[in-house]
């Protein structure tokens, strides 16, 4: 994943799984959860946003906002951007960040809304079609999603577009799109100027769905450098396909950092059936 008006602020979100929305939050305070102390402040102390126009108070907010929600503290996100609301009720990226906060607490009503909210202020903005196209995919309306994914992609001056198309392509290829799916993943490696580890995932699932697994080698590796650590879903991914090419070598380095690192998960569980397929 997991893609958003996040990246703008803070050049990271990441698709991923369907949790989406977000994986990998940062560290950035003393614990998890927590930002710097002086973070906000300005060089004589005082809190920046104080005496500051309301739409600018309400951007700051709204930054505050995605970075607790980044950092695994949704309770201080939602602080931050119901704050920025009630400071500008019109300010449309605070709605887009609180709608992902909310699908990531699975509250999806009031995600839904205040995408809808977003929406209705601001139609054409990439982020918000983005996220909104992230959300109806991680709630199971994969097909759905495409045509905000899209729609975001229609606007010239996205600075993340690799972004939008490596989502479209994820969806597509859960919605059972192999065609779309390798076209949008495609062009998210393509456009990207940060190796789309994401992007070369999903297309070394794509072909080894396509029985292309020459291919589906070369986009699992270039992932997996990417990686740090590798995922669950990565090593079982690469058991399995280098079980079908018969490299026994590099298929016993997988299966034991799978071991190693996720003995309880869903895909160690399987490779103990041995259920390859």
């Amino acid at each position: 994943m997991k893609f958003s008006f996040l990246g703008r602020l803070t050049a990271a979100i990441v698709v991923a799984g369907l949790a989406a929305c977000s994986s990998n939050a940062p560290q950035s305070g003393n614990q998890q959860g927590q930002l710097p102390a002086n973070f906000g402040q300005s060089e004589a102390g005082q809190q920046g946003p104080s005496k500051a126009d309301p739409r600018s108070r309400a951007k700051i907010h709204t930054e505050l906002g995605s970075l607790y929600y980044q950092a695994g503290n949704p309770g201080a996100a939602l602080d931050h951007l119901t704050s920025a609301l009630e400071i500008d009720p019109e300010y449309f990226p605070a709605y887009s960040v609180r709608g992902l906060v909310y699908a990531s607490l699975r509250e999806q009503a009031k995600a839904e809304a205040d995408f809808r909210r977003a929406l209705d202020r601001s139609p054409d903005d990439p982020e918000v079609n983005n996220n909104y196209g992230w959300f109806l995919c991680s709630i199971g309306k994969e097909s759905q999603s495409i045509s905000y994914f899209l729609n975001a992609l229609k606007n010239p001056l996205y600075e993340t577009p690799d972004r939008a198309y490596a989502n479209a392509g994820t969806c597509a290829l859960k919605a059972g799109d192999l065609d779309g799916a390798q076209r949008y993943l495609l062009q998210a490696v393509q456009l990207s100027r940060d190796g789309a580890m994401q992007a070369r995932y999903q297309l070394a699932r794509l072909f080894y769905q396509r029985g292309i697994l020459g291919e589906a080698k070369i986009y699992l590796s270039d992932a997996l450098r990417m990686m740090e650590p590798p995922t669950a879903e990565a090593l079982w991914l690469g058991i399995r396909l280098e079980h079908k090419l018969g490299d026994r070598l590099v298929e016993s380095s997988y299966i034991s950092q799978l071991r190693t690192r996720y003995p309880t998960s869903p895909e160690y569980q399987e490779f103990l059936k041995g259920q390859f397929e």
